[in-house]
């Protein structure tokens, strides 16, 4: 083949395409993308502001508000692909097919950039979102070559039988992009429908929290099964590998299924519940949230520890508010053998009596528990009824309150006193001085 040959066929080619783009029905149809998207931007005008007020509405759900934005920002975008499919079943429905192919290559263009803008603003994981993105595009560009059903064939050759079940590359992928989707979707649903229970005044607090697990669950399983039957996959072969799967997890994620399990226990039994003060293991305050694996329990001092839940089911743990939030506390001292040990039970109840947070309709007592070496021992007992406002400072506030009972009545509190004796006598020598 000889240069003028490929000249030759190099113009042929040339002329075809400048013939084909000279053709009346692309000029219409590059007169028809510029008029939608002209009306698009128009009816944006008068369509963003509606869907504005209703998403100003939206409150407490910043996930589905993210999505509301993002979709408002691109309301233009979203009226010329509406106006461009309604132009594109027009076209095909008068005309044939190929005097639509620029529209429908548009409207390729304009869902993939549209749907890649959108889930780069809702998906915060930047290389998630780089990823879909690349996928949306490559997927675009096989469409608008039509060599899509091509590549798909490729990747339906790529295959292996397990079990009846043949298995392809092109089926791992639709399975990968329907299981993200549907899962994601779930997601968002069980996260919706558990902020409604939360809410819910009728229910128990650990019924709530037991309520939205399970709809949780119960939607990621549904979705995986909706995933995998829809493109071919059939469950039940899929138990050949269930035996060596399930005995390798079961070994591998033994810690995470005990956890799990003990906290349906938990949720089932109500030992506990969002709000209660606890102590397991030295470690005191309140319970913040029950998760899958862990409980959030918030001590007096803002630190926040995430105790496993085996740790409830097999631990010894003091609830201070099971079934009662009255708690009793013990408050030790001794006073003179001067005192008068009647008198020091009195003014003992009446301090106690005396702090805020003692509890009223159950009254202080104070007894006479033992004859110390120095002292006069005591204990005074009284309740209080909110014990997740912290044990310490009440023990605090009594104790200050009896030392200041005693010191206007002149009882003293004794203390451990010292002697030393020397049985020889110490001389005593200054530098220099010579007697």
């Amino acid at each position: 083949m000889d240069i003028d040959s490929v000249l030759v066929q190099a113009e042929t080619l040339g002329r075809g395409l400048l013939n084909s783009f000279l053709t009346p029905w692309l000029l219409y149809q590059v007169v028809i993308v510029v008029l939608l998207y002209g009306v698009a931007h128009v009816l944006k005008g008068r369509v963003e502001p509606l869907f504005e007020e209703r998403a100003r509405a939206i409150k407490g759900h910043p996930g589905l508000l993210r999505v509301v934005v993002a979709l408002l920002r691109r309301v233009h975008w979203i009226l010329f692909v509406v106006l461009l499919l309604i132009a594109l079943g027009v076209m095909r429905s008068v005309t044939w097919p190929s005097r639509s192919y620029l529209i429908s290559i548009v409207l390729s263009l304009a869902v993939v950039w549209l749907f890649v803008s959108v889930l780069s603003r809702v998906i915060r994981n930047r290389l998630v979102a780089r990823m879909i993105s690349w996928f949306a595009w490559i997927y675009a560009a096989l469409v608008i070559l039509g060599i899509d059903g091509r590549v798909a064939g490729f990747l339906d050759g790529l295959a292996m039988p397990i079990g009846e079940m043949r298995l392809s590359a092109l089926i791992v992928i639709k399975a990968a992009v329907l299981l993200i989707a549907t899962i994601w979707i779930a997601v968002i649903i069980g996260r919706y429908l558990d902020e409604l229970v939360q809410k819910s005044e009728e229910l128990t607090p650990s019924i709530r929290v037991l309520v939205g697990k399970v709809a949780k669950i119960g939607l990621v399983l549904m979705a995986a099964a909706i995933a995998l039957s829809s493109v071919g996959i059939d469950l039940t072969a899929l138990t050949v590998f269930s035996g060596a799967v399930g005995l390798g997890l079961g070994f591998g994620l033994q810690k995470v299924i005990s956890n799990f399990i003990s906290g349906i226990i938990i949720l089932l039994d109500k030992s506990i519940k969002p709000g209660d003060t606890i102590s397991l293991e030295g470690t005191f305050g309140w319970i913040r949230e029950l998760r899958a694996r862990f409980v959030s329990v918030v001590t007096r001092d803002g630190r926040e520890y995430l105790i496993p839940n085996e740790d409830f089911i097999t631990g010894r743990v003091i609830n201070w508010s099971f079934s009662d939030e009255l708690v009793r506390l013990d408050v030790n001292f001794g006073v003179s053998y001067d005192a008068d040990p009647h008198l020091v039970s009195k003014l003992a109840i009446a301090a106690a009596s005396s702090v805020g947070r003692v509890e009223a309709d159950r009254t202080p007592v104070c007894w006479l528990t033992g004859f110390g070496d120095s002292s006069l021992d005591f204990v005074l007992r009284f309740w209080i009824h909110d014990p997740q406002k912290g044990l310490t400072n009440i023990r605090g506030q009594v104790l200050l309150a009896l030392w200041d009972t005693f010191k206007q009545n002149n009882i003293n509190i004794p203390y451990p006193h010292r002697e030393v004796i020397m049985k020889t006598p110490v001389s005593v020598e200054k530098p220099g001085v010579v007697d």
